[in-house]
C-alpha cells in the first residue's frame, strides 16, 4: 500500500511544483547561512517560477508527462532513456573537467571523486539489475 500511496504523490500535478518551491526555500536557507541572502532570493524566485509554469502549463502531454500527472508505459521509457543520456553526458564532463584540471596542474578534485561515485554506482546498478533479474 505505500508503494500505491508514493506513486500517486509523484503522479500528482502538484508534486513539480511543491518539490520545486521547497527545493527553493532550502537553497534560499543555504544561500542565508553562506551569507548570500540576495543570492538565495533570486533562486527561490526562479524555482518558484519554474514550479508555477509547470503546475499552469498543464495541456502539453509532454509537461503533464514531466510533471507527473500524465505518466504512462511510454512516457516511463522516454524517461528512462533521457535519464539515460542525461547520465551519460553528465560522466562525459565529469572525465573532460577532470582531464583538464589534471593537465593544468591541480588535483583534479572534486571531478575525481565525483568520477568514482558514478563509476561505483553504475557498476553496483548492474550488478543489482543482474542479481534481481
Amino acid at each position: 500500500m505505500t508503494k500505491d500511496r508514493s506513486r500517486g504523490i509523484t503522479r500528482s500535478k502538484w508534486f513539480l511544483p511543491s518539490f520545486s518551491l521547497f527545493l527553493g526555500l532550502v537553497v534560499l536557507g543555504a544561500s542565508w547561512l553562506g551569507g548570500h541572502p540576495a543570492a538565495g532570493a533570486v533562486s527561490l524566485a526562479i524555482l518558484a517560477a519554474f514550479g508555477l509554469f509547470f503546475l499552469l502549463a498543464g495541456r502539453s502531454e509532454t509537461i503533464r508527462g514531466l510533471r507527473g500527472d500524465g505518466r504512462d508505459e511510454r512516457f516511463a521509457q522516454i524517461d528512462l532513456q533521457a535519464t539515460a543520456v542525461a547520465g551519460l553526458v553528465l560522466i562525459v564532463a565529469l572525465i573532460v573537467a577532470w582531464l583538464v584540471a589534471t593537465a593544468r596542474g591541480q588535483s583534479g578534485s572534486p571531478y575525481n571523486w565525483l568520477c568514482a561515485v558514478g563509476g561505483l554506482a553504475y557498476a553496483l546498478a548492474v550488478a543489482w539489475f543482474r542479481w534481481r533479474g
